[in-house]
Order: C-alpha cells, then structure tokens, then sequence
C-alpha cells in the first residue's frame, strides 16, 4: 500500500512504531506524551467496548485497536478536519473495521445514541479552562489545550452518560485539577478507583496525574506508585515499555 497517497497537503505522515502510522497536520495539533501514558494506565479488557472523548488525530483508538484485537473503539471528534484525519489514518493502518471515527459534539447525546453503552472509556481533554493562560494560535491546538468546547464536567458527565454499569472511565489530566476531577467523577456516580501520578523526574513535584473511575462501584481508592517520565538523559524504561509495542518515542520537550 502506498501510504503517502493518504497524505493531503499540509500534513505529515508520522510513524507510531512497526506498522503503524498516523497522519498529523504539519501546523496544526500533533500528539504529545499524555495519550501514551494514558494507553499505558488504561486496562482494557477482551472484547471491550471503547470510547475515545475529544480523539483528535486518532491516537488513542490507533494504539488501543493495534494492541488489543478484538476491541472496538469509537472516537469521538468535534473538529472535522480531525476527524477527517483519525479517519483515514485508521484506514491506512487498516483498523477502520474495528475503529470508527464520529464528528460531531460529544455533548449532544444523539451523537453517540446509536453507539453506546460501552465497556471503557478514555479520554485526553482539554485542560485549561477558557480564559485562563495563553491562547495556543490555531483552532485546533486552541481546543486541544483550553476548554472552548466543553470543560472536563462535559467531558465526564458524556463518560458516564455512555458508560455500562461497572464501566471504567480513564482520564489524564493536570495534577493541579485533581480535586475538580475527583469531585466531578462523583458527582456523575464514577467511582475513583486508581489514582496514579506522574512526576517528570523522581521526587520532583507531580505534572499530571491518571485516574480511572467506575460507574456505580463502592468507594475505595488505589494510589499506585508514581510514574517517573524522565531518567537520565532519556525516557525511564517504564515509558519506554509503552512505546517498544507500537509506538515510537516523540521528541522529548
């Protein structure tokens, strides 16, 4: 297959690891660590039902759907010339069998009616709030970065809309939202259940943090050890464990 046939002007055709590739605007939104670190905290089970919120290029179903075989994943995409992107680069991987890419607003529930429940969740959201910090320039690292269409009680409350009962929502986030997210997941009846951090280098302060909640579980909480990004001059060998399946390492920065 000729893959760059794929490629419209203004995009790259990226490698995410052996087989596996991702079209990607040249100026526009390009991936970054969190939705592999995110893959990585995420377990996905057998036949798993899977909604990716906010999917942007298509990341997360790519790495999930070439990992897991006999998942499905949706995703879930306001913008349409990313979702037009996640699209075509799950035809060119050849998942567009079990990966299929919706535009639409996550909000509205007929979106994504004829789709749920599902089993998983995940999602990567915007996490400054509108008004907050510096405006990225472009719409699309605009909304990848800021809550312009939604905040992260959009976000979680479409999680729980769509959610089976004992269903798992896996987010990543600013650790300095923590307390939003906790509060939200609640609210919406998803249970915290694992909390792990993310620090940059052991023992500094945490960046971000993961959490996964289960619609109607009992209260109970696991904090895991923290997840160190960085040793040395390199990634740590737990992060690079997440990306020696499929994905090649993006620069570091």
């Amino acid at each position: 297959m000729d893959t760059e046939l794929w490629r419209k002007d203004g995009e790259t055709l990226d490698d995410l690891g052996p087989g596996l590739r991702i079209l990607q605007g040249r100026a526009g939104y390009r991936f970054s660590l969190d939705p592999v670190l995110l893959c990585g905290f995420a377990r996905i089970r057998p036949q798993d039902r899977v909604l990716d919120l906010g999917t942007g290029a298509g990341i997360i179903p790519l790495l999930l759907a070439s990992r897991h075989e006999s998942i499905r994943v949706v995703g879930v995409e306001r913008q349409e010339e990313l979702a037009d992107r996640a699209r075509r680069s799950a035809q060119l991987n050849r998942l567009d069998q079990r990966v299929e890419i919706v535009c639409g607003d996550m909000r509205a529930p007929e979106v994504l009616s004829q789709y749920a429940p599902f089993t998983a969740v995940l999602s990567n959201p915007p996490y400054r709030p509108a008004g907050t910090g510096r405006l990225s320039p472009g719409s699309e690292r605009a909304a990848a970065r800021h809550e312009l269409a939604g905040g992260l009680e959009d976000f979680v409350g479409t999680a729980a809309r769509c959610l089976d009962d004992g269903g798992r929502f896996f987010v990543i986030h600013l650790a300095e939202r923590l307390t939003d997210i906790l509060c939200a997941l609640r609210l919406e009846r998803l249970e915290p259940k694992r909390l792990r951090i993310v620090q940059s280098r052991a023992g500094e302060a945490a960046r971000l943090v993961l959490v996964e909640g289960r619609k109607g579980a009992k209260p109970g909480l696991l904090v895991e050890d923290p997840l160190v990004i960085y040793a040395g001059d390199g990634y740590s060998r737990e992060v690079l464990a997440m990306y020696e399946t499929k994905t090649s390492v993006p620069p570091q920065g």
